[in-house]
């Protein structure tokens, strides 16, 4: 099975890409071993490895962060990469479930949040996703945007500017609502 690799802004993860939908619902993130073995046992697999400190699955891609101080990637993208080979050959799920709590918003805020999610989900998630990451809508209370970064875009240098100068331009000029956007 061939799984191509990308870089991300991020120098701590990589995103690899075997060709196959992995799952249907939105990226989720493991940061926890426990939980990754009831919900995914490819992140599961992947936490196991020891230097692994986060695997994010999108749809198409999983986005892997190595431990700061750990190994680097030369020595453990054979050893991803084999881990992903198996477990997709074996026939693994990739995810057991992807429920994600949602954000109880104001009902009176309905159609600001629904321009909001619009957005975040045509213009700001699939430029995301092609650097291994996703941002997530956590909510929205007196003009302020609650976003939860996930992936390469966690921890990842850019990931503030990003949030302050690009996400939350494009919403304060569709949506004049919005104030501000913080990451959670």
């Amino acid at each position: 099975m061939f799984i191509a690799t990308e870089s991300t802004p991020n120098p701590s993860t990589l995103k690899f890409l075997p060709g196959i939908e992995l799952h249907g619902g939105e990226a989720v993130e493991f940061t926890d071993l426990d939980v990754a073995r009831e919900r995914s046992p490819l992140a599961a697999a992947l936490l196991a490895m020891g230097d692994v400190e986060r695997v994010l699955i999108g749809q198409d891609f999983v986005s892997v962060t190595i431990a700061p101080g750990g190994a680097d990637w030369s020595a453990l993208k054979p050893e991803v990469l084999g881990v992903l080979a198996d477990q997709l050959a074996a026939g693994a799920p990739a995810m057991v479930s992807a429920a994600d709590d949602d954000p109880a918003d104001d009902p009176a805020d309905a159609d600001i949040v629904a321009q909001i999610r619009e957005l975040l989900d045509t213009r700001v998630r699939p430029a995301v996703a092609g650097d291994g990451g996703d941002i997530v809508y956590r909510g929205f209370h007196e003009g302020v945007v609650s976003l939860r970064m996930k992936g390469a875009c966690s921890g990842c240098p850019s990931s503030t500017a990003t949030l302050k100068h690009g996400i939350e331009n494009l919403l304060r000029y569709y949506v004049p609502e919005v104030t501000e956007v913080r990451a959670v």
